[in-house]
């Protein structure tokens, strides 16, 4: 049992490396078998197809970063300071991607949405998913600032969209220009679409 969870683990694992490093529709089941070090028959005792695939290391990465984004914005900080953290964490993720394989490599469901969304519908609901669930935990601090007349916005919901948004599209040209200062502008960029009010802005950093 435990060698063909790690089989599966195997695949996974290679699988998002690749799909980062080069995307989805480029890549093989012989080719990621290979990379991982596990016979073909392996994959297809796991995975129904490529596809099926996909949605597995879709939903592996974002348990992962479900936790990691949970952790910060369901944290006893105050609400700025999270979302302040939320982005320095993005910041210091990517540039240890960038130093690990020479490229930044942004966001695995910013990449996939891009190339994807419009050729599968299961993986454009699975990432509209989790996209809606990044939005609700934002949402959630947003409204607490707004709460606390930290912010001027009339709706958390779609600042937070925004705020995701812009985080997404700062992470695309990260990837783009292979420049993690590209990540630079987020904080200042999040304050100005929540019009935080200058006091708590400084406090949260």
């Amino acid at each position: 049992m435990g060698r063909t969870s790690d089989a599966r683990e195997k695949i996974l694992s290679t699988a998002q490396t690749l799909i980062e490093l080069r995307g989805y529709s480029a890549l093989g089941v012989a080719e990621i078998c290979k990379a991982a070090g596990v016979p073909k028959g392996s994959f297809y005792y796991f995975f129904d197809s490529k596809e099926a695939l996909a949605l597995a290391v879709i939903d592996e990465h974002w348990t992962g970063q479900r936790q990691a984004w949970g952790r910060i914005l369901e944290s006893d900080e105050e609400p700025l300071r999270r979302l302040y953290l939320l982005f320095e964490a993005t910041e210091a993720a990517q540039l240890a991607g960038q130093e690990s394989c020479g490229t930044v490599s942004g966001c695995l469901f910013g990449n996939l949405t891009l190339e994807m969304s419009n050729h599968t519908e299961a993986i454009r609901a699975r990432l509209q998913d989790i996209f809606d669930q990044q939005v609700e935990m934002v949402a959630s601090v947003v409204g607490e600032a707004l709460a606390r007349g930290e912010v001027t916005v009339p709706y958390a919901q779609e600042a937070a969209r925004a705020v995701v948004a812009q985080l997404e599209g700062q992470v695309l040209f990260a990837k783009l220009y292979n420049n993690t200062h590209r990540l630079g502008a987020l904080w200042a960029n999040c304050l100005a679409l929540l019009g935080a009010r200058p006091r708590t802005a400084a406090a949260a950093v």
